[in-house]
């Protein structure tokens, strides 16, 4: 089992209030993996983005917690569990977080789509691992470190993605992507100044992760990206 226990309490209970620009208006049943606490799926339905909640969380403690905040909560490895749930039943998917952590993101993927209705949406958060921060330790000192510290290089992360590979994972069929958000992108943040210095030309350089929503339908289209 990967080393969680070094997690802050935080970690698992952050409300993800920067995925909200990605959300439908409304979808009635939505589905959360790795759901922590069930603050994001609490937040969710009661603003009115949806009217039920599932989650799935790995965690036993944390599981418990999320029960008293989520409609249905299931315990244990969601790579395994997510073959035993039934196919067409999700309006909502999220996965936020979650999928550098896994063994085999690329047929979790496969899989989620798969629980989506028809025009239902996954929405994931995706780390960069092309920022400046971290290549210029890789190019000028040669270092390659793991923390205990959620982020980039959160020892916790066994896959690796950049914008590319990214929307690779999230435009895999039935899937096509429909909107992507860099992130953090917020106003005045350290990001968005270097961005706007930089005339948006080194934009993924700056971004810590990718917000995708990807939609379970046949019309492809192309991605947006504000």
């Amino acid at each position: 089992m990967q080393p969680y226990d070094k997690k802050s309490a935080e970690y698992f209970s952050n409300v993800r209030r920067d995925i909200l620009p990605l959300v439908p208006p409304f979808s009635e049943k939505v589905l959360e993996v790795g759901c922590g606490n069930g603050a994001t799926l609490r937040y969710l339905k009661e603003n009115q983005y949806c009217s039920l909640t599932h989650g799935i969380e790995m965690f036993p403690a944390v599981g418990e917690q999320a029960r008293l905040n989520v409609d249905h909560v299931w315990i244990g490895d969601a790579e395994k569990m997510i073959n035993t749930m039934d196919a067409g039943n999700y309006d909502l998917i999220l996965c936020l977080d979650v999928l550098e952590h896994m063994i085999d993101p690329w047929q979790f993927t496969d899989r989620a789509a798969m629980l989506l209705k028809p025009g239902g949406c996954l929405i994931a958060s995706i780390p960069n691992m092309r920022t400046a921060v971290v290549m210029a330790k890789l190019l000028f000192k040669g270092r390659f470190r793991y923390h205990d510290a959620a982020g980039i290089m959160d020892r916790t992360h066994l896959r690796y993605f950049t914008r590319e590979s990214a929307l690779e994972l999230m435009n895999r069929k039935p899937l096509h992507t429909e909107r992507v958000l860099p992130s953090p992108n917020a106003r005045g943040s350290k990001s968005f100044i270097a961005n706007v210095l930089t005339g948006g030309m080194f934009r993924d350089f700056f971004t810590e992760q990718f917000l995708i929503r990807s939609k379970r339908a046949d019309v492809q289209s192309q991605p947006k990206s504000l």
